[in-house]
C-alpha cells in the first residue's frame, strides 16, 4: 500500500503563483508515474501534468507554459509549480502515484485526498 499526501494549496490572486507538493510513502514499492489532476465544481477530473520515472513530462494544453512539474525520485516527491494563475485554475488538485509493491504484478493508481487551489480575479 502506498500513501499519498499533498500540500501547498491555498488562495491566491490572479497572476500569482503557488507550489504544490506530493509525497508518496510505503514499504517496498516502485513508482512509474507521478502526476496531478484537478477537478473544478461541476466538471470532470482532468489531467494537469505528469512525469515518468525517466523524467518525461506531459501537460494539459491549458497549463503549458505556466505550470511546471518536477520530481525528486530520492524522496518519492513530486512538485507542481503554478505561475500566472487564472481564475479558471480554481479546483481541487489531486496527486496520483502509479506504483506497485514488490509482490505485485501490475501497477496501481494511488490518489491523495486533494488540496484546494482558489484563484481570485
Amino acid at each position: 500500500q502506498v500513501q499519498v499526501v499533498e500540500s501547498g494549496g491555498g488562495l491566491v490572486q490572479a497572476g500569482g503563483s503557488l507550489r504544490l507538493s506530493c509525497a508518496a510513502s510505503g514499504r517496498r514499492f516502485s513508482i512509474n508515474v507521478m502526476g496531478w489532476h484537478r477537478q473544478a465544481p461541476g466538471k470532470q477530473r482532468e489531467l494537469v501534468a505528469d512525469i515518468t520515472s525517466g523524467g518525461s513530462t506531459n501537460y494539459a494544453d491549458s497549463v503549458k507554459g505556466r505550470f511546471t512539474i518536477s520530481r525528486d525520485s530520492t524522496q518519492n516527491t513530486v512538485y507542481l509549480q503554478m505561475n500566472s494563475l487564472k481564475p479558471e485554475d480554481t479546483a481541487v488538485y489531486y496527486c496520483v502515484v502509479v506504483a506497485k509493491g514488490s509482490l505485485q504484478v501490475g501497477f496501481t493508481d494511488y490518489w491523495g485526498q486533494g488540496t484546494q487551489v482558489t484563484v481570485s480575479s
